[in-house]
């Protein structure tokens, strides 16, 4: 897999959030993806696995202006690491993240977050 393919899926997926096409944004991702904090690898319960789906529908139903904005990325190997600036969460709230996407077979397969959001 070549860093461009790699990146393609994080890019589809980062357009599909700011769309707030769930499907689409869904369809980057394989079914029940782990979300986890790092450095300490626990799941984030209320966005891993299961809550995943659920909890970027009622985001984007609840935030009609959300934003991201890739501020920088990093990419090695399979893995890219974007920091983001999103704007209208939850509909009103301003966030930063570092998210790390990792990338299998056309499909992000974990991400982490270096701060739960």
């Amino acid at each position: 897999m070549t860093d461009k393919s790699v990146t393609e899926i994080v890019d589809k997926q980062l357009n599909a959030y700011n769309q707030r096409n769930l499907e689409e944004f869904l369809s980057c991702y394989i079914e029940k993806v782990p979300v986890l904090a790092f450095p300490s690898q626990k799941e984030i319960p209320d966005i891993s696995g299961n809550a995943f789906e659920n909890r970027y529908k009622k985001l984007f139903e609840n935030s009609p202006n959300l934003h991201c904005k890739l501020v920088s990325r990093c990419t090695e190997g399979n893995i890219v690491i974007d920091q983001e600036f999103i704007t209208g969460f939850n509909g009103s709230e301003t966030k930063t993240a570092v998210a790390m996407y990792q990338v299998e077979k056309g499909k992000i397969t974990k991400v982490w977050f270096l701060k739960d959001i």
